[in-house]
């Protein structure tokens, strides 16, 4: 068994490496684990690192040294290989995928990660990228994407950051017109936001669907219609605590396993935090799964069940 960290500088409010490299070296070398340490030196980098791993053959364990967007990195290098499992060490401002279990602080302890658990989870393509978490469209994606911008700038870090992205892209405009295709329907409207969950939490603590699970084979997906600005703090405070049920006129839920969102203009698609841009986006869930490991004294089927009571 080898153990790959793969860390990324850019991650969280500023570059922790040299603080995770001598944790990682103590750990493993009381272990005797035969292990590496990689740097990110670009944008797709941990991907191209973690798919060499992936290709040599050999058994890894693959540590995602930073948030959610190094994640995503690491899972699109090893989709479609069985001879990898990955997990995050969370180094990031959100972490956002890892709130599906029970506690997230083991996470940022590589003791607890060593003892670990695995479970088989869904990944989703969105074009031809990976996603892991969730994939969003609209107001929605530009302030998950915006979010960087505002991330290392004092006072700023974590759910504040979310928060300014907020103010500034509803300053900016609500709504854009889409035409969505999902289970065999067709919606042409304006919306303000287009959400698929494969994960349960984003944005640094918003939880759109609570109930959503990611290794049921499906994606829940909420249309959310045109809102006034006066309505945009009401809407958001309940989209944001998974209260979605509560707002029957303005929100559309639907579980599936695929849909189309067709756009006037090119647009701003958030894909577990990173940007990306497209005027057509095809959601599907993928063929790949991803294993993925976990400190053994958690469970995510358990924090499941208690946001659904």
């Amino acid at each position: 068994m080898k153990h790959l960290f793969i860390i990324n500088p850019a991650a969280g409010s500023r570059d922790r490496s040299d603080t995770y490299r001598k944790q990682i070296e103590e750990v493993c070398q009381l272990h005797e684990l035969d292990y590496r340490i990689e740097i990110s030196a670009a944008p797709g980098n941990c991907t191209e690192i973690a798919r060499q791993a992936a290709q040599s053959g050999e058994e890894y364990r693959i540590y995602a040294c930073g948030g959610d967007g190094t994640l995503n990195e690491v899972a699109a290098g090893v989709a479609g290989y069985d001879n990898v499992a990955v997990t995050m060490f969370c180094c990031g401002s959100g972490n956002d995928f890892v709130k599906i279990f029970d506690d997230t602080a083991p996470f940022r302890d590589l003791e607890q990660l060593l003892d670990c658990k695995e479970a088989k989870f869904d990944l989703v393509r969105c074009n031809g990228d990976i996603s892991l978490n969730i994939c969003s469209v609209g107001l929605d994606a530009r302030i998950g994407t915006d979010v960087s911008n505002y991330k290392r700038i004092p006072l700023l870090s974590g759910f504040r950051a979310y928060v300014a992205s907020t103010l500034i892209n509803v300053i900016r405009g609500i709504s854009e017109h889409y035409v969505v295709q999902i289970n065999g329907e067709e919606f042409d409207s304006e919306y303000t936001m287009i959400c698929a969950c494969n994960g349960r939490f984003y944005g640094g603590g918003f939880n759109p669907v609570p109930e959503a699970d990611p290794a049921d084979g499906l994606l829940d997906v909420l249309l959310v219609e045109k809102v006034s600005r006066l309505q945009v703090a009401q809407v958001i405070g309940k989209y944001k605590n998974g209260q979605y049920q509560k707002l029957p006129k303005l929100v559309r839920h639907f579980k599936t396993d695929k849909l189309r969102i067709i756009c006037d203009q090119p647009t701003s698609v958030n894909l577990d935090g990173e940007l990306r841009t497209a005027q057509v986006v095809d959601i599907s869930i993928a063929q790949e799964k991803l294993r993925f490991f976990y400190p053994a004294q958690l469970s995510w089927q358990h924090s499941q069940e208690a946001c659904c009571t």
